[in-house]
């Protein structure tokens, strides 16, 4: 954690992925992000993977450095005590739907006059209304149509899902620069503003980005199915003599030559240039056209190596090269995890599961970063938030308690 934005609140009213993830960026840069969930957990507070006694992992890893309150939002009243909240900070990240008791409208309609002008974002589903979840929309980008093998043919073949919901993360980031953009703004002007942020455009809007909807118009027709291989330019997974599978990628020049020299493949690569008249120093188009020729012999090289010289060979040319691990093996990786300092040492969980958290992804060397903060227990923070935010009394909020409006710390559930 950094503390960047110490003089910045927020509150969120979010589930699953996206609106959790642009709630912990802010956290991890030193807001104070107030998580208001249904006093029971929202949807995604029991979300698999549960330890042994009953503990969200995926939650508590969304929601570190997060304060919670407890509500009961099927209630008139606890509805009115979020809408309130988030009234008095002026700040808000929900996809809770438009028109549900948290629209900007009605937030804004509770603002008194010391409050700062709201500024909302809102992650919806399709921008014409329509329900949408990050597989829905990869399904509609047309991404798993383009993975698995070279040879499924892509009329008949099955699609293949990316496992990462990706979309889901890209548009939690871009929710909390737009949250930041938008305070900019406000800060400037002192209007603050309306943010809507569709997870499906978000997805449709990255392809384009990537210049891949361009491509599709342009050639007229679906690109093909490449297996690993990098397309447009050199890059593919190879298998060593002792059975390691590793990626390659070449797209400059320095890679290429440095694959070239650690492979020892000068020789038959320039025979091969001269069977197709092409100079494969000459960029990415005939090492891509080229490929299969190219890949067999980069492969014929590493199938006679084990892993560890060919690694060796590799470093030492300035290849950029990776082996393949699983989940499992990444995480006991002493270069990804416990050697990294983007880890720090295990907080006090509520899962009571000790285990390395990320700190922020950014490195600000003039700053020092924090430990890792852990994830709240659900209603941990209602008392103090209700106290500080609202001016509650604790016999006001002893009350709500009483009646099940508000709910406490669920660390003895």
């Amino acid at each position: 954690m950094y503390k960047l934005l110490t003089d910045l609140s927020i509150i969120e009213v979010s589930s699953f992925v996206a609106s959790p993830t642009a709630g912990l960026y802010c956290a991890q840069m030193g807001a104070e992000v107030i998580r208001v969930d249904h006093k029971a957990g929202g949807l995604d507070y029991d979300r698999y993977m549960l330890t042994k006694e009953g503990r969200s992992l995926s939650w508590e890893n969304l929601n570190r450095a997060k304060k919670s309150v407890a509500l009961d939002l099927r209630s008139a009243e606890g509805r009115e005590l979020c809408v309130e909240l988030a009234a008095k900070t002026g700040q808000c990240i929900t996809n809770l739907p438009e028109q549900s008791f948290l629209s900007h409208a009605a937030i804004k309609a509770a603002q008194s006059g010391d409050a700062p002008d709201l500024t909302s974002v809102r992650i919806m589903g399709w921008h014409d209304g329509r329900q949408a979840m990050d597989f829905t929309v990869n399904a509609a980008s047309g991404y798993p149509l383009m993975t698995g093998p070279e040879d499924w043919d892509m009329q008949t073949a099955p699609p293949v899902n990316q496992v990462l919901p990706a979309w889901d993360f890209i548009t939690g980031a871009y929710c909390a620069f737009a949250m930041l953009a938008a305070l900019r703004h406000r800060d400037a002007t002192g209007e603050g503003t309306e943010v809507r942020v569709p997870l499906g455009d978000v997805a449709i809007g990255t392809t384009a980005n990537a210049g891949l909807m361009a491509e599709m118009l342009y050639r007229g027709s679906d690109r093909e199915r490449l297996g690993n291989a990098i397309w447009g330019a050199f890059g593919r997974d190879f298998r060593s003599k002792d059975g390691v599978r590793f990626m390659v990628a070449a797209l400059t020049a320095k890679q290429w030559t440095g694959l070239v020299e650690a492979f020892g493949v000068a020789l038959p690569i320039a025979k091969l240039e001269v069977e197709v008249g092409v100079k494969f120093s000459d960029g990415d188009d005939p090492r891509f056209k080229h490929r299969h020729a190219l890949f067999d012999i980069f492969q014929n090289v590493a199938g006679s190596h084990d892993y560890k010289a060919l690694a060796a060979l590799m470093a030492a040319h300035g290849c950029t090269f990776e082996k393949y691990r699983t989940a499992h093996q990444a995480a006991n990786d002493p270069a990804l995890v416990t050697d990294n300092p983007l880890f720090g040492p295990s907080p006090a969980n509520p899962s009571g599961f000790e285990y390395p958290a990320p700190r922020s992804f950014a490195n600000l060397p003039a700053h020092e970063p924090a430990d890792p903060a852990p994830a709240p227990y659900l209603g941990q923070h209602s008392e103090e938030v209700l106290a500080e935010r609202l001016g509650l009394s604790s016999g006001a909020i002893g009350k709500l308690v009483d009646t099940g409006t508000v709910a406490l710390s669920d660390k003895d559930r």
